[in-house]
């Protein structure tokens, strides 16, 4: 089936193209959600109306991810938490967590799925990636650290410690005295 988009739809086309859809996908999703009708001769002269719309519209979201993308990329959020010796966390800090406290510090509404790509177990710094769109992925660093303010693996300290072995002659002596 042939459809004609009235707004932009991802991983198919942007407002205002005839795309080729299977049937079902148009029947049931793309024309009761209002996201395309059917591609006729008169409909097809609405598609200039809602290119141009469309292209607006794009152009004012292109804006405000790049006035985002900026402001996220001079984020640093900082964690505590429990961690070994080797730095591993005996939990994680998740996206969701890592979400919140990013929303927080913005004031802004990013949804958690587009936070970062999976949870953080090891201390010190790391980069995670906000996908806001295919163009826009700004990053931001995320610092965790232990409990008793590490940033990194603990190494425990050691003494160094000298043996010394002494050998009395006077005993090996006795030794050939007793094979011989």
């Amino acid at each position: 089936m042939k459809v004609l988009l009235k707004q932009d739809v991802e991983n198919i086309g942007l407002a205002g193209e005839v795309h080729k859809v299977s049937n079902g996908y148009g029947r049931n999703f793309l024309l009761p959600q209002g996201m395309a009708v059917i591609a006729s001769p008169g409909m097809m002269k609405q598609a200039d109306v809602w290119r141009r719309k469309a292209e607006a519209r794009r152009e004012e979201l292109r804006q405000e991810y790049q006035a985002l993308a900026s402001r996220i990329e001079n984020v640093r959020l900082t964690f505590t938490a429990r961690a070994g010796e080797t730095g591993k966390l005996y939990g994680s800090i998740t996206t969701t967590q890592i979400a919140d406290d990013l929303n927080e510090a913005l004031g802004t509404e990013i949804d958690r799925r587009k936070v970062g790509v999976e949870s953080l177990r090891q201390l010190g710094e790391h980069k995670v990636v906000v996908r806001l769109s295919g163009d826009f992925q700004p990053e931001f660093t995320v610092v965790i650290e232990n409990e008793a303010g590490e940033t990194g693996p603990t190494t425990p300290q050691y003494e160094e410690v000298v043996v010394v072995e002494t050998v009395e002659p006077e005993a090996e002596d006795e030794f050939d005295e007793e094979d011989e």
